[in-house]
């Protein structure tokens, strides 16, 4: 995929950014949290106080608000932190009793927005900047954009496996050689994998025997990225698909763990940001998307080893250009509609 840059108007939604996943950004605990960006409770006298409902770990959205209440000593930043199920369960109970008391979401994918957006959740932006961004990212009636890139990847434990040995192909799991030293998480628990299925199963280089086949390579299969990330840094299983920001977290702090975006092509998703339309503070949360959005609110995710969505500020790390990212598409309408025969055809796999 090549990117490019396009203003909100002309842009057209990523296929490939995203799975209805169940929790994409996965919280770092089960626990869901409620804080504000100086861990005090909230005092709004004359601030106006944002809401944010968000599936971004904990310490990488507190830093985003620190930097932003910087820059708008004037809002006040609260943050409700739960997996992306989760909070897609707050958000109907609280639309049943009346409406949804945040103001803005940040967490998943696109799948899950288009569904925020049909069921008439989302204010249409009209002060968004989006002229930078990459065009796959921002919804074409503006409504929602996506945040950073989280491509899925293959990682590898460096003291176990030599480079040289490592997969660089989502083709070479199936290699006899890898036989239950790989690890994956659970798409009926983690949203992105739920994503990869369905991505790998409507891939034509992949699809259902390209799964068959690894299934007979027996891999574990655990809970979620976090947990995946951890088993390959930890030897238990020395090769692994998880998500790439844990791998450069995990390799940041000396664990033996390396990256590899694989040659056909890596599932990835965008963790879109939009205001709700019950929202009374719709000028302040736009504020804060565009804040996101900026060169320094890019760089921030950089610094944490995300991915950006512009392509001024340079990748995380050793990873590649975003030019050099080979990316693996999949449409909305089958992210949607072929989620569930995908994540059941894996599981059996995997049996």
């Amino acid at each position: 995929m090549q990117f490019s840059r396009l203003s909100l108007s002309g842009a057209a939604i990523l296929g490939a950014a995203v799975l209805a996943l169940a929790g994409c950004s996965e919280p770092t605990t089960e626990s869901e949290t409620s804080t504000n960006a100086s861990g005090t409770s909230a005092a709004s006298g004359e601030k106006t106080v944002l809401t944010i409902y968000t599936s971004e770990p904990e310490d990488k959205v507190d830093e985003i608000n620190r930097a932003f209440q910087e820059e708008n000593p004037d809002v006040e930043v609260q943050v409700y932190r739960a997996g992306t199920g989760d909070l897609k369960a707050r958000i109907d109970a609280e639309r049943t009793s009346g409406k949804v008391e945040a103001d803005l979401i940040w967490a998943a994918d696109a799948p899950t927005f288009e569904g925020f957006k049909k069921d008439s959740l989302l204010a249409k932006f009209d002060s968004v900047e989006t002229g930078d961004v990459l065009e796959e990212v921002v919804d074409e009636e503006g409504y929602y954009v996506g945040t950073r890139l989280i491509p899925t990847v293959i990682a590898y434990n460096t003291d176990v496996i030599d480079q040289a040995d490592a997969p660089t192909s989502w083709a070479d799991l199936t290699d006899a050689r890898f036989a239950d030293k790989i690890v994956m998480p659970d798409p009926a628990v983690s949203g992105a994998a739920a994503f990869n299925a369905t991505v790998w199963m409507n891939n034509e280089k992949l699809g259902e025997s390209w799964i068959s086949d690894l299934g007979e390579n027996h891999p574990m299969i655990a809970a979620s990225n976090g947990p995946t990330s951890q088993e390959i840094a930890g030897g238990g299983h020395p090769v692994g698909v998880v998500v790439d920001y844990l791998v450069r977290d995990l390799a940041a702090k000396g664990s033996p763990i390396k990256e590899v975006y694989a040659t056909e092509g890596s599932p990835y998703i965008t963790e879109p940001i939009a205001v709700f339309n019950d929202s009374a503070n719709k000028d302040a949360a736009q504020r804060y998307i565009n804040f996101v959005l900026s060169e320094k609110g890019q760089k921030l995710a950089v610094e944490q080893n995300y991915l950006p969505v512009i392509d001024s500020v340079g990748t995380p790390g050793d990873a590649p250009k975003l030019e050099n990212i080979a990316l693996m598409d999949a449409s909305l309408d089958t992210l949607t509609k072929d989620r569930q025969r995908s994540v059941d055809f894996f599981q059996n796999a995997m049996n």
